[in-house]
């Protein structure tokens, strides 16, 4: 009869680890094998038109690299900034009523925090597109 610590023991032995290590073996050597059956086999043809730069079959107009306007990029960033600051009100929405009016006041002071940001690039017109 095995007791408790005797089946942890034996469950526990580097060989109960066989079966993840060849499922790993064999995912990375299909994948190899793949890309070097697809290499040899597949035709290697370069013509210009394929190796024209391609986009949802829209006509290519001018140089990518022309220059993009920074406020572009900064609605992006505070976007995602807000966006991850609205996340954190989760934790709180799920334990409010644990945490009490320590809690309240902290999400009050966060909010607070969060508002502040916001009236200032507000101010500094950081979300007006005109120029």
């Amino acid at each position: 009869m095995l007791f408790a610590s005797e089946f942890l023991t034996a469950s526990q032995t580097p060989v109960s680890y066989f079966p993840i290590l060849l499922q790993v073996v064999a995912a990375l050597g299909f994948v190899g094998l793949t890309m070097v059956a697809t290499h040899f086999l597949g035709p290697s043809r370069k013509t210009s038109d394929k190796l024209e730069n391609f986009e949802s079959g829209i006509e290519q107009m001018g140089n990518a690299r022309q220059p993009v306007a920074i406020k572009y990029f900064l609605t992006a960033i505070l976007f995602v900034l807000f966006d991850v600051e609205v996340i954190f009100f989760y934790p709180y929405a799920v334990n409010f009523r644990e945490l009490g009016w320590e809690g309240f006041l902290a999400v009050l002071a966060f909010v607070g925090f969060f508002m502040g940001g916001f009236y200032y690039i507000h101010k500094k017109g950081a979300l007006k597109w005109e120029d």
